[in-house]
């Protein structure tokens, strides 16, 4: 049916809607997760021992499902880990921002203004130069 996530013929779950998922709890989307591999565990006996045609298609619908439990599951654990880090000095590697390789080993914009002390002193000593132009 369209309200259920169930197949009303067969008593199986339809194709999941990470939308739906987003709405669930952790037990909730981990329930869900157990049964559709039993689910799919019930369709390999079926495929080894030649079932229907209708579960052997039904394999793959099932396999991106239990993708699309896993990926709302992992979205929301780390959702709430950056949530709960997110004052910490120390934030774990996989919550950092990606970039490139380069860019999280240049120095920071503070790190590249900072002066050396004489530095320092010759440029409050000969500031740049300001010329009047003609407009």
């Amino acid at each position: 049916g369209t309200e259920s996530s169930f197949d009303s013929k067969n008593s199986k779950m339809v194709k999941v809607k990470a939308h739906e998922l987003r709405t669930k709890n952790k037990d909730e989307l981990l329930k869900q997760l157990d049964d559709l591999k039993q689910e799919l565990s019930g369709l390999r006996v079926a495929q080894v021992t030649g079932g229907a045609a209708s579960k052997l298609a039904k394999i793959k619908v099932v396999r991106k499902s239990i993708a699309r439990v896993l990926t709302v599951y992992n979205q929301t654990q780390k959702a709430e880990a950056r949530k709960l880090l997110s004052g910490s000095k120390y934030v774990p590697t996989d919550l950092r921002a990606k970039k490139t390789r380069a860019m999280r080993r240049a120095l920071t914009p503070a790190q590249a203004n900072k002066m050396t002390a004489r530095a320092a002193r010759k440029a409050s000593a000969f500031p740049l130069r300001r010329y009047a132009l003609k407009a």
